[in-house]
């Protein structure tokens, strides 16, 4: 083996892992790259602070951008073993470590998955009323168990709960300028490398408290054609046991096994994640799913549309200088 990974394998892996979501695709990601040894950092200069004071969002785009890198290293021939967020306190930056090997099995479930890599994309268009088929709601189940992660199915009154917490949240922001210029830093216009562009924020739902977040900032996108949304979407919480750090990078790799395995199925996602932001209201969506735990991700399913993910920056900016 190699001391070294080739230029052309690591452009393989960097692209796959940058193609993770990331809360208004800040993609707050570094890598460092020490011949078979690819360490994940936060990037501090794209964080949320407003919006994401603990970087719990950050280091669940962290773990979708691990899960992915796993998934392209096994279409190069490539085992993986990782570690995740392996010193908390003397590293806080520091997500991930995943070492790249030659391996003779091989993961078919992850080459398999590697391949929905980029056809996957928040979904923030109308879905129509045909439930999610309860074969794959079960799959999805056990994409998020195999990464160490539940993934709980809302009741419908249980979906309207949620919903009236969207309401909630938004009476909040009214009086907060700082989440509010934050957001209008990364979300409309033209944009070619990161945030979300305003030909990506779908259209306005035509009811409220509504089945997709509204992201415009700016007066132009809040004027865009509005739609009639699902009353009752197949909503999901994404949660773990634990909330260390670790966990919270462990459900973006659940979060990111569950997005693949949703496109592979012709499932799309868009996210209800307003309410996570406080504390409270995170504490409220996991006595919904009735487990002990800590909610990370409110997922909207639906059946998927064609679309194209939000641009990515340049790999060579994802790259950590070695010190």
């Amino acid at each position: 083996m190699s001391d070294q990974l080739t230029k052309e394998h690591i452009d393989v892996l960097l692209a796959a892992a940058v193609a993770a979501p990331s809360m208004h695709n800040t993609q707050p990601w570094r890598f460092e790259i020490d011949g078979h040894v690819i360490d994940v950092y936060l990037d501090g200069s794209r964080t949320l602070p407003a919006e994401d004071p603990t970087g719990r969002a950050m280091r669940i785009a962290a773990g979708a951008a691990t899960f992915n890198l796993r998934c392209a290293a096994e279409t190069l021939g490539y085992g993986t073993w990782f570690g995740l967020a392996p010193y908390p306190r003397e590293e806080p930056d520091l997500l991930a470590r995943i070492v790249i090997e030659p391996s003779a099995t091989g993961n078919d479930e992850l080459r398999d998955l590697a391949v929905q890599i980029p056809y996957r994309h928040t979904d923030r268009n109308p879905s129509d009323t045909t439930p999610v088929a309860e074969g794959t709601r079960i799959s999805l189940m056990q994409a998020a168990y195999a990464e160490g992660a539940q993934l709980t199915w809302l009741a419908e009154d249980d979906v309207r709960t949620v919903l009236d917490l969207v309401l909630d949240t938004d009476l909040r922001e009214i009086g907060d300028w700082h989440r509010r210029a934050e957001r209008a830093h990364w979300v409309g216009g033209e944009r070619i490398a990161d945030g979300i562009p305003s030909s990506a924020l779908g259209p306005r739902s035509a009811t409220y408290p509504a089945a997709v977040r509204d992201m415009a900032t700016r007066p132009t996108d809040r004027v865009r054609v509005e739609r009639q949304f699902e009353q009752v979407p197949d909503i999901a919480v994404l949660s773990t046991d634990v909330d260390e750090p670790s966990d919270q990078v462990a459900a973006g790799a659940a979060l990111e096994r569950v997005l693949l395995t949703a496109t592979r199925e012709g499932v799309s996602a868009s996210f209800l994640n307003q309410p996570l932001e406080y504390d409270d209201l995170r504490c409220r969506v996991q006595r919904l799913t009735g487990l002990p735990g800590h909610a990370h991700m409110i997922i909207r399913f639906g059946h998927h549309r064609s679309g194209s993910a939000t641009a990515r920056r340049p790999l060579a900016e994802f790259l950590k200088e070695q010190s």
